[in-house]
């Protein structure tokens, strides 16, 4: 047995899969995986110390998040994400997650209003203790509480699905300290708001904090920020 195998053995392939999955969605974001390079399973079984089928599943849900496509011949390689379509995207989510949350200042029930305060104050420790990794898990949290405290099931799945396809973009952010505090600032904001009930500055504060969050990526992962000026250039 391999020691990818043995690492397999005490962690669930499916949870394996999804971490290979974030770890080269991270190198793919950060610029590391160029547009067009090719993803070789065993190549990355070995990077990761790993056996072939958490990557195989990685790949298939790298590709469902539009950062990896299938080549004839060539197999699995990096998407081109153009800034345009990044872009959208941000656009989209902005104005869904605002959509959801102003309905959720109306919705929420006391459950829910318990659950997004106790999720604001994770996000305050993790930012307080500098890291990264504690404050990305509050940060999906958090902003899952609020997307499933509209209580519209075709609004939730519209969202939480774009949300999962962004999630590689949106946790580069946070790699900035400076970010985490811009972004807690942010969430205080939004989370008084629902708490009073106030519909108007739920809405205004989310889409200007998803807004933040694209300029802080574009920050965060300079590749982007060449790739527009090379896309505007070309043009």
């Amino acid at each position: 047995m391999s020691s990818g195998e043995e690492l397999e053995t005490t962690r669930s392939r499916g949870g394996l899969a999804n971490e290979v999955c974030r770890k080269i969605a991270d190198e793919i974001v950060l610029g590391n995986f160029a547009p067009s390079t090719r993803l070789d399973e065993a190549s990355l079984a070995e990077r990761f110390n790993v056996s072939r089928t958490p990557v195989r599943e990685a790949l298939k849900q790298l590709s469902i998040m539009g950062l990896v496509e299938y080549r004839p011949n060539r197999g699995s390689v990096v998407a081109t994400m153009t800034p345009e379509k990044l872009d959208q995207m941000f656009e989209a989510i902005g104005e869904l997650e605002a959509a959801c949350a102003r309905h959720a200042a109306l919705r929420m029930t006391e459950a829910d209003r318990t659950q997004l305060r106790e999720l604001h104050a994770q996000g305050r420790a993790a930012m307080q203790a500098g890291d990264m990794d504690r404050y990305d898990a509050a940060n999906l949290e958090l902003h899952t509480t609020i997307i499933q405290g509209c209580h519209n099931p075709v609004l939730i799945d519209i969202a939480i699905n774009l949300r999962h396809r962004m999630s590689p973009f949106r946790r580069t952010q946070f790699r900035n300290m400076e970010r985490m505090g811009e972004s807690f600032a942010e969430h205080a904001v939004i989370v008084e708001a629902i708490l009073s009930h106030d519909v108007i500055t739920t809405y205004r504060a989310m889409r200007t904090h998803l807004l933040s969050a694209r300029s802080a990526t574009t920050r965060a992962a300079p590749v982007w920020a060449s790739q527009a000026a090379d896309s505007k250039t070309d043009k």
